[in-house]
């Protein structure tokens, strides 16, 4: 999920139209005095990579109008609503680069974040490309990681969107299993690498749950929500490899976002 421009808009009806962008690698903002009262905030899988139909930010942000940020904004009518959220961003973009629309008026924050931080990209790749053996190792370096340095990485960050945001529910929504196992897929990876993956995705989360908590924050798992429509399901909500899209693959379609994300966030929110 990497740095971002911070969208700003003033309705979530019609976010391209009134997004305010700002340039990449420009100081921050300094907080706004209220701030909007729905901030998104964190990596692809809330910019909506993988949903289509992105927003003309003039980044690679991959911001979709379909991602559930926008959705549930729309659907909850809110009187003003900041698009954070970008493409590759890690922990370290988001405290960075994401934070500025925060303020006193904040009521609600949402962010993914922490994928980035594990590897996932590189562990998937290897897990396409390296073989069974390989994949396990892959998942086994992302697990280490994880346990290495993501706990204090979410820290610092979730501390700094509590003093920026004193007021605002934070919800922070967790990662779907990728695959279905003893599922469709005829070709690709064996389950024992499929179930590894599966396995490294409960280990993130479990961390992030652990750290929210600490944090006074409601974590939001979509696991069981996604459950039978992980890539190899019958009706996957989420891309498995796609040459032509090769950096949508492992994200939530359009159906993810809208049947998994969305109905988690309307129940923790």
């Amino acid at each position: 999920m990497r740095h971002t421009r911070t969208a700003a808009c003033s309705s979530a009806l019609l976010l391209a139209a009134a997004c305010l962008v700002a340039a990449p690698g420009t100081a921050q903002a300094a907080p706004l005095r209220t701030g909007p009262g729905y901030v998104a905030l964190g990596d692809s899988y809330s910019a909506g990579l993988g949903a289509g139909d992105y927003l003309p930010t003039g980044t690679n942000c991959k911001r979709s109008s379909r991602a559930y940020p926008v959705l549930w904004a729309s659907a909850h009518r809110v009187a003003s609503f900041a698009f954070s959220a970008c493409n590759h961003a890690r922990t370290s973009d988001v405290l960075s680069g994401q934070l500025g629309a925060l303020g006193a008026g904040t009521r609600l924050v949402t962010l993914t974040v922490g994928g980035s931080d594990a590897g996932f990209v590189g562990v998937m790749t290897t897990c396409a490309l390296g073989g069974t053996s390989r994949c396990l190792s892959a998942v086994a370096g992302a697990r280490a990681t994880v346990d290495r340095s993501l706990g204090d990485s979410l820290d610092r960050l979730y501390s700094a969107i509590r003093n920026r945001a004193p007021a605002a529910r934070v919800v922070v929504l967790g990662y779907p299993h990728l695959y279905h196992l003893r599922g469709s897929c005829e070709i690709g990876l064996q389950d024992s690498a499929r179930a590894a993956i599966n396995d490294g995705v409960d280990h993130l989360d479990a961390v992030i749950a652990r750290r929210a908590a600490a944090h006074g924050f409601t974590f939001a798992d979509v696991r069981a929500a996604f459950a039978g429509h992980e890539i190899c399901s019958r009706t996957p909500w989420l891309h498995s490899v796609d040459v032509l899209a090769p950096t949508e693959s492992y994200h939530p379609t359009a159906p993810g976002q809208t049947l998994g994300y969305l109905p988690v966030l309307d129940r923790t929110s």
